[in-house]
């Protein structure tokens, strides 16, 4: 099927960078929040987002311009009643999408795409509180959205070829690199990043080394782009928690328990870089 028009549901950080590389790409987008102070928030922080990049000569300023007539906020989802595709970008609350879906499903056409950018929730039950299971995919994007280039397309057992094959060009269009994984606790990235993360925790716990000198020994003994604990205040320790929490839940197995020092960080409001402080501790302009 063609995607002509593309519908996101949310716009905070992940949803307004999902927006903003789908409308470069040339695609019309409806974007929806919850309130009219949200969707003015995220859009907002859209328009600085192309501003920037125009000021560092990234983007032209007529090119901004198209990307910002591609895009019409709304806070009712009724208005996504003519997209082909919907990507759903709300809070990890697997009860709030499933009802999302519920609804999105009497509202889009029959044809449309129902696609959750879930990190860790179970995408099959999303397409199970719909009349229409084998049209519904998860479109995992990184952050920040304009700069990753990779989306995990996770299928379900209900997902049909053809629904694979259109979310996959789509991301493709969009700039994206697509790979496939199945509806599986945290699909492949997470699966695989998330125990590395809560083990360096461990390590620095037992007091083998400093925060300083992990992340040393990461990126330099490993060629990673940033150290362990630097990665953790980027991402959020809580989004970190939550998400451990969530394979714990599903696997059972010891390695994704959260640590004791992060659930009390977590507790103490010491959140990473989005709150000032986290393993390490950031002036207002760094946030």
């Amino acid at each position: 099927m063609a995607i002509r028009k593309v519908g996101v549901v949310g716009c905070g950080l992940m949803g307004s960078g999902i927006v903003q590389v789908t409308a470069q790409a040339g695609f019309k987008v409806t974007v929806v929040e919850a309130s009219d102070d949200l969707l003015e928030r995220g859009l907002a922080r859209l328009g600085q987002r192309l501003d920037a990049l125009v000021t560092r000569g990234k983007l032209e300023g007529r090119a901004r311009d198209e990307t910002l007539a591609n895009v019409g906020g709304t806070t009712q989802l009724e208005d996504l009643k003519d997209c082909d595709l919907v990507v759903e970008a709300m809070t990890e609350n697997q009860a709030l999408k499933n009802e999302t879906f519920a609804k999105l499903d009497r509202i889009c056409p029959p044809h449309a795409i129902l696609a959750s950018n879930t990190s860790s929730c179970n995408v099959t039950a999303m397409a199970a509180a719909t009349g229409r299971p084998a049209l519904v995919i998860g479109t995992h994007f990184f952050n920040p959205v304009p700069l990753m280039k990779l989306v995990e397309i996770v299928r379900t057992i209900l997902t049909d070829d053809a629904t694979v094959k259109a979310a996959s060009e789509w991301a493709r269009a969009v700039g994206k690199v697509p790979v496939q994984a199945k509806d599986s606790t945290a699909f492949i990235v997470n699966r695989l990043l998330v125990p590395y993360l809560l083990d360096a925790i461990r390590v620095y716990e037992g007091g083998l080394a400093s925060l300083e000198d992990i992340d040393q020994a990461m990126k330099l003994g490993c060629g990673y782009p940033m150290g362990p604990f630097t990665l953790l205040d980027l991402v959020g320790l809580d989004t970190a928690m939550y998400v451990a929490e969530v394979m714990f839940e599903e696997f059972r197995e010891p390695r994704y328990a959260p640590p004791p020092l992060l659930k009390r960080m977590v507790m103490a409001g010491h959140l990473g870089r989005k709150a000032g402080r986290g393993f390490y501790t950031y002036a207002p302009e760094a946030r």
